[in-house]
């Protein structure tokens, strides 16, 4: 941690967030630390697009845009990811932040997110903004939660009920087609047309359910040692395949909440 960091405290709930990037860079409920730690995990804002594009390539208004491909060949969570915030409100409990969309996304915009902690709840909110001309966009979280909270615990359990699976192209893209959801491990997306509604237990210690009225969400458990759950407004490649048209009179808004409890 360092002297910028922005601090949140409710009960026995602590969570961190580095202005520096807008992540958020530990989560915790008494001793257990949720999220896993280090520079790339913690949980970090995707706007203004979720997962991979295509190549790097937006196609909007009968025009091409190249953005740079932050994973070869495709270009990956947006950019505002690891740019400086502005702390626009701060207090014990809550924080806004807000970035201006700038190079490399070719349309001027602002991301604005906000964070409340509660003693069971944290809920977060993030808004995309245009200033001009309008264009597609994405909202969305990428949280890394640690899959043991202890180096002997039993594994994180994840349980949800999406309604279809995006049939994952070789590309490790959406192409096209809905199948009924596989078992895991997943480096998936999931509709959830009700909402998203996804349980992590530890067993004997936390329950916390990712919640939120966004229809879609990434799970990849592959990794040895987290987890993530990804809420988000639309699939990978969204911007080109299902887009949200972002204006200066309509902005978007996504949401999500993590509430929990202790067991045993």
């Amino acid at each position: 941690m360092s002297d910028r960091d922005v601090r949140l405290t409710a009960g026995a709930a602590r969570l961190t967030v580095d202005p520096a990037t807008g992540r958020i860079t530990q989560f915790g409920l008494g001793a257990a630390e949720l999220l896993h730690i280090g520079p790339r995990f913690g949980s970090f804002p995707m706007a203004p697009w979720c997962g991979r594009m295509r190549d790097g390539v937006l196609h909007w208004a009968d025009t091409e845009y190249r953005l740079p491909r932050t994973a070869a060949p495709h270009a990956i969570h947006g950019t505002v990811r690891d740019k400086p915030w502005q702390v626009l409100r701060h207090s014990d409990t809550e924080a806004v932040l807000a970035q201006d969309l700038t190079d490399p996304w070719p349309f001027p915009g602002r991301v604005t997110q906000s964070i409340t902690l509660s003693p069971d709840q944290a809920e977060f909110t993030m808004t995309v903004e245009a200033f001009a001309d309008p264009f597609p966009a994405q909202v969305g979280w990428h949280p890394w939660f640690e899959r043991r909270l202890t180096a002997t615990g039993p594994g994180v359990e994840v349980d949800f009920a999406p309604a279809w699976q995006e049939q994952r192209g070789a590309d490790h893209l959406p192409d096209g087609n809905r199948i009924t959801p596989l078992p895991g491990p997943w480096d998936d997306c999931f509709g959830m047309p009700g909402g998203v509604h996804v349980t992590l237990t530890w067993p004997g210690a936390v329950e916390l359910v990712v919640g939120s009225p966004l229809e879609w969400v990434v799970v990849y458990d592959q990794p040895a040692d987290t987890v993530c759950v990804e809420p988000q407004s639309g699939p990978p490649n969204g911007l080109n395949t299902a887009p949200h048209e972002v204006r200066p009179d309509s902005p978007l808004v996504g949401r999500m909440t993590w509430r929990w409890r202790t067991l045993g």
